[in-house]
């Protein structure tokens, strides 16, 4: 088998759908298999997976784990002879595994590739490549002066733009493709953290054993960002031990640095806990692409169009585009999203098999779901 796909759900079936849905495209032309690992979540993506997709493996833990253990437990049934560790708020296109696994990008120093990641709205994800958060960088990061120049701005990598395909240290572990050697040889996400710095801390792992990662620009995926995480109190607790965690287990210790970096995770979360606002948008209109016959009943008109080149943009008005994900491939959504992304245009996603719109308008917020079969 050549690729297994890990998804690790924790409480967001309706992403998860949408997830699952466009990762069975993206393998059709390829040995391929989906795993999915549910971290003992509270609503029915368990229920969801055995109705709608009983050929995909379900892992069914009996608690939740946390992000490293749950990768680890899916890799560990895997059968490919590369993984992808994948995010269930995301959205791949049909073309993303056959571009990403094409041996040319293998050589054999190659560690991790991730590629290009937008939010909900279509806009650009900066973590997408990274360099090492070093005590320097992480100054850079949380004080912004990576904004000032890019002589601070080796933290989100800028030495590559977004469309140039390079090497990087570190990648974002809502889309990681490696070889499942490689990624037993490092040991995989270290268990010792729950989450949020075990991308940072596999990445850096694969850099150490001498291998390079790579940033791939040629591909491009939706990340909605944030959907089973509330940036309450307890990830504020967690994202700051996840830093501690990382610059214990890499770095020299020092009371110092040690001070530096306690004052800097805590900095570091509460701006992070501050950006999820959760933005309503008062939406003027609505259009609905789709090639077939859809009622959908909103608050406000919708209009037609099964023609996704005839769009042209109101921009005294804020639009929502609402897409039938059975009337267009994911890729031609996702390039649709990145040539018309503007501050006045939204964008969800029709999923018919549920009857419900998902999607976000901000990458720090949680997301939106409208369950259409609840409005009267």
């Amino acid at each position: 088998m050549q690729l297994s796909v890990i998804i690790l759900n924790y409480n967001v079936r309706y992403f998860l759908e949408l997830c699952v849905l466009s990762v069975q495209k993206a393998i059709q032309n390829i040995d391929a298999e989906i795993i999915v690992v549910d971290n003992n979540s509270s609503d029915d993506s368990c229920a969801m997976m055995a109705a709608c997709f009983p050929n995909v493996k379900l892992i069914e833990n009996k608690t939740n784990f946390g992000f490293p253990k749950g990768n680890n437990l899916g890799v560990d049934q895997a059968k490919g002879e590369y993984i992808c560790i994948l995010n269930p708020d995301t959205v791949v296109a049909e073309d993303t595994f056959e571009k990403i696994l094409n041996t040319k990008n293998w050589q054999l120093n190659t560690g991790i590739i991730g590629c290009k990641l937008i939010d909900g709205t279509g806009n650009f994800l900066p973590e997408s490549k990274r360099g090492v958060p070093t005590p320097w960088v992480a100054f850079t990061k949380i004080f912004g002066l990576y904004k000032i120049s890019n002589f601070f701005g080796k933290y989100y990598a800028q030495h590559l733009s977004e469309n140039q395909t390079g090497k990087v240290d570190i990648l974002v572990g809502a889309f990681m493709v490696m070889k499942r050697s490689l990624y037993l040889e490092v040991g995989g996400f270290d268990e010792n953290c729950f989450m949020y710095s075990d991308d940072i801390d596999l990445s850096y792992m694969v850099k150490k054993s001498g291998r390079e990662n790579y940033y791939f620009a040629e591909t491009s995926v939706i990340h909605y960002k944030g959907e089973s995480t509330v940036r309450d109190e307890k990830y504020m607790k967690r994202f700051q031990e996840a830093m501690n965690f990382f610059y214990n287990k890499h770095f020299k210790k020092s009371l110092f640095f040690s001070g530096f970096m306690k004052i800097g995770a805590f900095v570091f979360s509460k701006i992070k806990k501050s950006q999820q606002k959760n933005r309503s948008i008062a939406v003027d209109n609505y259009i609905l692409f789709s090639k077939n016959e859809v009622q959908l009943a909103l608050k406000k008109p919708i209009s037609f169009q099964s023609n996704l080149l005839e769009f042209s943009l109101n921009k005294n008005k804020h639009t929502e585009i609402i897409f039938d994900i059975q009337s267009f491939s994911f890729k031609e959504i996702i390039d649709f999203m990145q040539k018309n992304k503007a501050a006045t245009i939204t964008y969800k996603m029709y999923l018919p098999q549920s009857k419900v719109i998902i999607g976000s308008n901000h990458a720090n917020d949680i997301g939106e779901i409208i369950n259409l079969s609840k409005i009267a």
